[in-house]
């Protein structure tokens, strides 16, 4: 009669590794791992490289500027010389900000209504045609943008067509373009987020005796909610941080008007500007760049923290 199997550890028993033996499969999935934490390793190092460049030099423009003038300050011209030199940032951050919001006052309605078709309303077949037009859009060179707002924009639409009293250099057709740069962005991302809700809510729903319009805006929207704000926020932060298109269409002139037929300047687009005129490193001029760059670090991580505490506090859990 054949004996039972030996245990380990008692007389007369077959010794057995419970070692995992190294094998060429392990050893490739172990390199992976190690190449995915290097790559992560690597992304959060260059992030604390930028910052601490940032942080350096922006030390040293207040240590020569007080920070209450150049917070609360109204008048920015930092390269004249002299008396008339000034470091008031808000004209410029008004000007940021005020451009950012015409863009995204156009660009969320019709990404989000171009994400909810696609998702919940489109055949298949409209999809497969719609999604990669709109994500081709998305990789269109925000120069190509610039210039359409400069010489079609401006010169055909807005002061031919509808005849408005516009400057070559404005800040109305400036927001509008940049809108449409921030549109595919905001309507890829949020019909990925609404696609991806499951089937079975959408059925349990229909179950229960929702309409089409009810189950999207109730039940799959809610669901989708983290993926829709990721993608508003994308959208923003792109926005904020958009340079040719506010560089070529919108002037050189921050200024803190609401008038949009008139030439504003963005943060981004101060240091392009800036970055390639004669300006000596180490001069206060040099020192401004990093300031508004590190102003521009402060506005974009801020708006990041608000979302994120904003999707945490609404977002739907589904089983």
């Amino acid at each position: 009669m054949a004996s039972g199997p030996e245990v380990v550890g008692r007389p007369g028993a077959t010794s057995i590794s419970l070692v995992r033996q190294r094998t060429p499969r392990s050893v490739g999935e172990q390199g992976i791992k190690l190449l995915l934490a290097g790559a992560a390793g690597l992304s959060i190092l260059i992030t604390v490289l930028i910052l601490a460049a940032l942080v350096r030099e922006t030390i040293s423009f207040f240590g020569e500027v007080p920070v209450g003038d150049y917070l609360f300050g109204t008048d920015w011209n930092p390269l004249a010389g002299g008396e008339s030199q000034s470091f008031g940032v808000l004209p410029l951050l008004w000007s940021t900000l005020y451009l950012t919001g015409i863009a995204l006052t156009v660009a969320i309605p019709l990404g989000l209504g171009v994400a909810v078709y696609l998702a919940e309303y489109a055949s298949p077949r409209i999809r497969k045609v719609f999604k990669p037009v709109i994500e081709l859009l998305a990789g269109i060179p925000t120069v190509v943008f610039g210039f359409f707002a400069l010489q079609y924009f401006t010169k055909t639409f807005l002061q031919g067509w509808l005849g408005l009293d516009v400057n070559i250099f404005n800040g109305l057709s400036a927001g509008i373009v940049l809108g449409f740069l921030v549109l595919p962005t905001i309507a890829s991302v949020s019909e990925d987020a609404l696609s991806a809700v499951p089937a079975s809510l959408r059925e349990g729903a229909a179950g229960l005796g929702a309409s089409k319009r009810q189950t999207t805006m109730k039940v799959v929207f809610p669901a989708a909610l983290s993926g829709v704000v990721a993608g508003l926020v994308l959208g923003a932060s792109r926005a904020i941080g958009e340079t040719v298109i506010i560089l070529l269409a919108a002037g050189n002139a921050p200024n803190l008007s609401l008038d949009l037929t008139i030439s504003h300047q963005n943060m981004a687009a101060f240091i392009a500007n800036t970055a390639r005129s004669d300006v000596a490193a180490g001069s206060i001029g040099y020192s401004t760049l990093f300031a508004v760059g590190m102003t521009l670090f402060v506005i974009c991580f801020t708006l990041n923290l608000l979302a994120i505490r904003f999707v945490r506090k609404y977002r739907q859990v589904y089983e």
